[in-house]
This record gives structure tokens, sequence and C-alpha cells, in this order.
């Protein structure tokens, strides 16, 4: 019976450190260039099946993790803040990183956190993309109507080509239109692929029944209904409603020194797409309890403050939805009548999300 093996991996975009124990039970380190496949898949098809890998989560190697998995290899992904908080030593390197994640592997510390499914990870990927080229065409955007503005148009609200008409029609600088034209064509661009993307992420939302769920709730959309069903992953993994709000980046920090105690900001850990769709998911929302929530806290603690209790609120009402596999009318009918076979009692997950002071306080 083969012994189980465990493996500690620096995992860099071009090249990994490989720390293990040796058949003499001494730790030894190695290190492959990614470009040398072939190398790397033999070094690896020496172990057992059932080895253990550990590493450091990362975006950037899902090949490897598809490798490892035809060799019959476990890969396990950890949390890269809590990998670090254990160092035992500051004094960073490759070598010391591959030996500390073998350490925290071998003494059963290791941080591991689930692993996102192939389906996950695409669609994750789509949504991020898309995030990116609408970052850019608002940036391309702004450089157009600093340049309308220069001609002394007003802030256009038509579609970009008529735009572009009235711009053209005010210069002969040959330079100039050169440079209008490369913003429009890129600004056009932009547009096109983003619409073709959110067809496709579309296309997935009315596939998926957990997004359609969620749909129900007043202001989330297909994208926000898919950034939080891929982002979650399975939420029955969650205890409480906090550790949701934490692992989106949405909790705020104890700081404490001493008798004094003071909650901070937010950790901002997660995903920042997630937070900035589920902020603008709170404020179109429609929902009077949500909108009541966020004038309240809005009065006390400014705006910035209510955007992100409205959006933490939101998540939680979006996890219990998740949880129970129940509509938004379910979920407010649980809070105003009660529990099904519980008449006239409150369930503690929707006590919980519909209690304004109980969030409030947070932030």
């Amino acid at each position: 019976m083969d012994i189980l093996q465990y493996i500690g991996v620096d995992f860099h975009p071009y090249q990994q450190t490989i720390a293990f124990v040796d058949k003499n039970g001494e730790i030894k380190t190695r290190q492959f260039y990614h470009a040398d496949k072939v190398s790397l898949r033999k070094f690896y098809q020496q172990f057992p099946k059932g080895t253990m890998v550990g590493v450091e989560a990362s975006g950037s190697f899902r090949w490897f993790e598809k490798m490892l998995f035809e060799l019959q290899i476990e890969l396990r992904i950890g949390n890269p803040g809590l990998i670090r908080k254990m160092a035992l030593s500051v004094h960073k390197s490759d070598k010391r990183d591959a030996e500390h994640i073998l350490d925290l592997l071998l003494t059963g510390r290791f941080p591991a956190v689930q692993k996102r499914t192939e389906k996950s990870q695409t669609i994750l990927a789509w949504l991020n993309y898309r995030d990116s080229l609408v970052r850019h065409r608002t940036a391309i955007g702004n450089q157009l109507q600093a340049m309308a503005r220069s001609f002394g148009l007003a802030r256009f609200q038509t579609k970009a080509k008529s735009a572009k008409a009235k711009i053209i029609s005010q210069t002969n600088d040959v330079d100039l239109l050169f440079l209008i034209n490369s913003r429009f064509t890129c600004f056009e661009n932009l547009s096109k692929e983003i619409t073709l993307i959110e067809e496709k992420l579309h296309l997935e939302a009315k596939q998926d029944e957990q997004a359609k769920l969620l749909q129900t709730h007043s202001g989330i959309g297909d994208l926000t209904a898919l950034c939080l069903v891929h982002t979650l992953g399975d939420v029955n993994r969650f205890g409480r409603q906090e550790q949701v709000a934490a692992f989106v980046g949405l909790a705020p920090l104890n700081e404490s020194s001493g008798e004094k105690r003071r909650i901070g900001h937010i950790s901002k850990h997660g995903s920042r797409l997630l937070r900035f769709l589920l902020g603008q998911a709170a404020q179109s929302s429609k929902d009077e309890k949500l909108r009541m929530f966020h004038s309240q806290v809005s009065r006390r603690r400014g705006k910035p403050k209510a955007k992100v209790a409205a959006a933490r609120k939101l998540l939680v009402n979006c996890y219990i939805m998740l949880r129970d596999k129940i509509s938004y009318e379910e979920f407010r009918r649980r809070g105003e009548v009660g529990l099904p076979g519980k008449p006239g009692k409150l369930s503690d997950s929707a006590r919980q999300s519909l209690a304004c002071d109980g969030a409030t306080n947070h932030f």
C-alpha cells in the first residue's frame, strides 16, 4: 500500500518551485519552467496516485490542475492570506514558500479553500472580461466627452455615430480627424464586443435555475445573478450570514486595542466585481425594505456607508434564497407570516436578514 505523499508548490505564471519528501525522508526542492511541460509531467508521474499537492490560490493554473487530474493527483488550493500569516519566517524565497506549504500539508494545517468547477471558472472569466471592456469603454467615452467640450458641444447622449459626425464637421485638421476616428472606432468595437458577451451570459442565466431564482429579487439582473451563483458556489458551506459577507469582502474589520473596540472599514477580500454588482443592484432595487434600510443608514452614517450596508443586506437576502431554494416572494412571506409548519414564528435567518438594527451596527 502506497504511503500518502505531500508536495508543496510555490506557483508563478512561468515557473514553479516544488518541495517534497524523498525516499530517505529528507525534504528536497526542484524548480521547473512551465514551458517544459514534458519534464514537469515526468516529475509528477513518479508519485503514487492520491498524492496531495498544495498551492496558493491563483488564476493561472487551470492547465496544471488538469495535468494533475490526469495523473490522479489531488490538488489542494490554499488561502494565500492565511498561508502567509502562518509563515514562521519573514524572509521570502520560492524555496522557503514551497517548503512552508509542504509543512502545512504534513501537519494538517493547510488552509484549503473550495475549488471552483470548470463551468464557474469559465463564467467568471467572461464576467471579468466584460467588466474590463466596460471600464475601457468608459475611459474612451470620457475622452470623447472631453473632446466634444473642446469643440463647444453639449454633453452628447446620442449614439456614437451621431456624435462623431457633429465633431468631425467642425474641423479640417488631418491629425485631429485621425485621432477622432480612432477613438470612435475603438468605442464602437468595444460596444459590439460587450453586446456579444452579454448575449452569451444572458443565455447562460436563462439556463441556470439558481440564477433565475435570484432574479426574482428586485434589482438582481443576469450578470449579478451569475456572479453570485458562481462566486459563492455551494452556499451550504457557509454556517452563518457573517461568513458569506466575509467571503465576499463586505464584512467590517474589527479594530480592537485594549478596552477600545471599533468596527472599521470592510475587508474588501474576495471578488471586487461581485461587490460592485451588488452595490449597483442595491441602488436600483425597488424593494421597499431595502430602500428604507438604505435611507436609514444614509441619514446616520452617510451615503457611502449606506451603499455598502445595502449591498451587504442584499447579499444576505440572496444567500438565504439560495440556501433555502426559495424565491424572493417566499422569502418575504416567511418574514411577514412565518415559516411553513411553524405558524407565527420567524426563522432565525429571516429575522437576521430583515432586522435593520443588527445590520446597521456593522457599518
